[in-house]
């Protein structure tokens, strides 16, 4: 056997592999059905899961939640995007007159703002619980790394929408936000081993400038209402997909 094929035959028998793959599909009767009874669109739930991973009282239920939540961000989003525009001449007197000349305007944007809120609460509660009873562990490793990916965009969405009021405590929170970015290690000019600078690091380029003005507000915008939830759409639907090729939530340790 030649060393590419016995490296390749590693890679297939690592533990990264089998917890990213569950089984191959060679045209057999057994890999026909399993094609069918793990595809997530024609099987939503697995075939069957035990008794206890279906309590309340292991699962508390944040994943749901934080789902229904994203879903109402998304939903509620989408309508305040018809009373907002993402420049600076006009993005906080657009807020004001959706707080108060739009009929229930001010609830709308409560409910999103509160809703992003409680998902931060949701998803950080969701992670503790899946560390706390082991649901992390072979073979769900690959799905844990997901996991953290959508608690990452799920900081990013409510950083990026920080800004978009554009009153003074948005300007001053992503003030200090994106100060904090420019000494990161490598991408910042003031981290650690940096090799860029004050018009070419990570800050210059999120704000699009070497302050906060309209570059700054306009890839706010496009970042929270295009290119993260692309993101995490695309992520959440895969986290979903590995779920249901696990075998559903982990069951009690």
């Amino acid at each position: 056997m030649s060393k590419k094929k016995r490296l390749w035959k590693r890679i297939r028998h690592s533990r990264v592999w089998k917890s990213i793959f569950r089984h191959g599909y060679e045209d057999t009767k057994r890999n026909r059905i399993l094609q069918i009874r793990s595809n997530i669109f024609l099987h939503i739930h697995p075939a069957k899961i035990p008794s206890q991973a279906g309590k309340i009282r292991f699962t508390w239920c944040m994943g749901g939640i934080t789902f229904f939540l994203f879903i109402m961000e998304v939903v509620t989003g989408i309508l305040l995007m018809f009373y907002y525009r993402p420049v600076t001449e006009y993005a906080y007197l657009d807020m004001k007159y959706l707080e108060f000349d739009v009929p229930f305007g001010l609830i709308l944007r409560n409910i999103h703002r509160w809703a992003a809120h409680l998902m931060v609460a949701t998803i950080m509660l969701h992670m503790l619980r899946v560390f706390l009873t082991g649901s992390y562990k072979p073979p769900r490793e690959f799905n844990w790394v997901i996991g953290v990916t959508l608690l990452a965009l799920t900081f990013l969405l409510s950083f990026t929408g920080y800004l978009l009021p554009w009153d003074q405590l948005a300007y001053w929170a992503i003030t200090v936000g994106t100060n904090m970015i420019r000494a990161m290690p490598f991408i910042g000019h003031e981290g650690p081993f940096a090799f860029v600078n004050k018009y070419n690091d990570i800050r210059f380029m999120l704000l699009g400038g070497t302050g906060i003005g309209p570059n700054a507000l306009l890839r706010f915008y496009v970042l929270h209402i295009m290119v993260l939830p692309a993101a995490a759409i695309i992520f959440i639907g895969l986290h979903f997909w590995r779920i249901r090729k696990d075998g559903g939530i982990s069951r009690p340790l």
